[in-house]
């Protein structure tokens, strides 16, 4: 499996692009619908689905300009759809503009167990904290996992959200510590690392 990163949009969330021969799955479609369309059809690649760590506008904004063109659904944990409800006013909120929106609509719910899309096999690990519904995508013969806004390199996600939860953020570290330590760790900003690297983190960040 081979792993692209994009870093899209005025937040620069990270777009990543996960290839197996021809198939392709997304992990946050971020922003710039155009650019994912485009890159798709470059490469001659087949998107197989689209996952969202989490319900933010800046992870998800392109996924419903993307169902325009492709017939592909947004799996997402249920418990974020609240944000999903609202992309388009806190994207306005945090851009300072009106952007255009179009909302996903074919939306599939997150399972905790082990998912397969196309040739990607695949174990969901629920991670709320950050947001009621965040989740992280573990791939275990790759050994690499996708933590959103959860875990980045030397930093953890926000919590200081009316639906965020210190308590939980927390716990859901400990559970992604718990990885062996060469799992390489791909997060929603920045740069990639591994969970060796970040074992201390909650000695940075005593929750």
């Amino acid at each position: 499996m081979k792993v692209l990163n994009f870093a899209l949009g005025q937040m620069q969330a990270n777009c990543y692009f996960l290839i197996d021969g021809e198939e392709c799955l997304i992990i946050d479609p971020a922003d710039e619908a155009s650019f994912i369309l485009e890159e798709l059809q470059r490469r001659k690649l087949k998107l197989v689905g689209m996952l969202a760590t989490h319900g933010h506008f800046d992870h998800i904004m392109a996924a419903g300009e993307i169902q325009k063109s492709l017939d592909v659904a947004l799996y997402i944990d249920n418990k974020d759809m609240f944000l999903i409800d609202r992309l388009e006013e806190t994207a306005e909120y945090f851009l300072g503009y009106k952007p255009i929106v179009i909302k996903p609509v074919l939306i599939n719910r997150l399972i905790n167990t082990k998912n397969k899309l196309g040739f990607f096999e695949l174990s969901v690990y629920h991670s709320p904290g950050h947001t009621p519904g965040s989740s992280c995508f573990f791939f275990k013969n790759e050994k690499v996992i996708f933590t959103g806004d959860t875990l980045f390199k030397r930093g953890i996600g926000r919590y200081d959200f009316s639906y965020s939860s210190k308590k939980d953020l927390k716990k859901s570290l400990k559970k992604l510590l718990k990885l062996p330590n060469d799992t390489v760790v791909y997060p929603g900003h920045g740069e990639s690392t591994t969970i060796k690297e970040e074992k201390d983190i909650l000695k940075i960040y005593p929750l």
